[in-house]
C-alpha cells in the first residue's frame, strides 16, 4: 500500500514542508478540513487538484502538536472524521463508520498507535479540573476555562468556546 510520491510527501516531515512539497510538485490544492483529537492529534485533510503520480487526490495529513508529520493516507474520495478514527480504533464505541478505500499509506518516525491517545490515563498538559474528555478519548479544555483557544481578539488565553467558529459542547 505504500506509494513513492506519498512517502516523499510523508518524508518532508513537518506539514509547513509538506504543504510546499505539494505546492512544488502538484500545484493547487484545497484544505478541506482540520480535525483535532485531544490535545495532541491533527488530522488535516487536503484535495490535490493534479494529482498524478499520487495514486489518488485526496490526503489525510496526520501530525503531533508540534506539526510533525505522523502518517499521510491517500484516498480516492474525503473520510468522515469519526469513520477515520473507528479504522484507527475499531474498539472505541464514539467512532463508527466506513472508510473509503486507503490507496496509499505512509507512516514517518513520528508514528504511534493513536489510540494511545484515547485512554483514560493518556498524557495531558492540562490539570485535570482544567479538561475534560474529547468524543472517543483524549483530553480537551473544559468549556469556559483558560485554554490554547483565542479570545476575541485573537490573543492566545481566552476561553475555550471563544475562538470564531469554536463552540463549547
Amino acid at each position: 500500500m505504500t506509494n513513492a510520491s506519498v512517502q516523499s510527501l510523508a518524508d518532508a516531515m513537518d506539514l509547513g514542508s509538506l504543504l510546499q512539497e505539494i505546492r512544488d510538485r502538484h500545484g493547487e490544492f484545497d484544505l478541506l478540513a482540520h480535525w483535532k483529537q485531544g490535545e495532541f492529534h491533527h488530522d488535516v485533510v487536503l484535495r490535490v487538484h493534479r494529482f498524478a503520480p499520487l495514486p489518488a487526490p485526496v490526503l489525510v495529513v496526520s501530525t503531533n502538536c508540534n506539526g510533525g508529520v505522523k502518517e499521510v493516507l491517500c484516498l480516492g474520495d474525503v473520510p468522515e472524521r469519526y469513520a477515520l478514527w473507528h479504522h484507527r480504533c475499531p474498539g472505541v464505541p464514539e467512532f463508527s463508520g466506513d472508510l473509503p478505500p486507503i490507496a496509499a499509506q505512509a507512516r514517518t518516525s513520528h508514528y504511534f498507535d493513536p489510540c494511545e491517545l484515547l485512554a483514560t490515563d493518556a498524557r495531558s498538559e492540562l490539570r485535570p479540573e482544567f479538561r475534560e474528555r474529547d468524543v472517543g478519548g483524549g483530553w480537551r479544555p473544559r468549556c469556559g476555562q483558560p485554554g490554547p483557544a483565542l479570545d476575541a481578539t485573537g490573543e492566545p488565553g481566552g476561553a475555550r468556546g471563544s475562538a470564531p467558529g469554536e463552540t463549547c459542547s
